[in-house]
């Protein structure tokens, strides 16, 4: 869980995103990567996700309005979003990144919203 002074967006940032995460039936979302330490640059650096969906209908895990999720998260923060899904990832680099830096901040199957 991210401490509330860690987070690295304002109030109604995280507003939207939780309003973005019920309506693209977001099970879970994670944040990942240098938004998460001290290499975040607030005028250059993106988020990082991975989203976990119900009702995925693709085998590969993908839904085709996660694309529309990306932008909306894009608009939302206005910088660059990378959005991955909770499918394993091959890249063992990037999984290991992945695996030593997330943090949950939304979960609808627990009902929580992480600050």
């Amino acid at each position: 869980m991210l401490a509330p002074t860690a987070r690295p967006w304002t109030a109604a940032q995280h507003t939207a995103l939780v309003a973005l995460c019920r309506q693209y039936h977001v099970a879970r979302l994670w944040l990942f990567g240098s938004a998460l330490t001290p290499r975040f640059d607030p005028a250059r650096s993106d988020f990082d996700f991975v989203v976990e969906l119900f009702d995925v209908l693709e085998a590969d895990g993908f839904r085709p309005d996660m694309l529309l999720l990306g932008v909306e998260l894009e608009a939302v923060f206005g910088r660059s979003v990378d959005l991955l899904t909770s499918w394993p990832i091959r890249n063992p680099y990037l999984r290991a990144e992945v695996e030593k830096t997330r943090t949950l901040i939304y979960d609808a199957t627990r009902e929580k919203v992480f600050s």
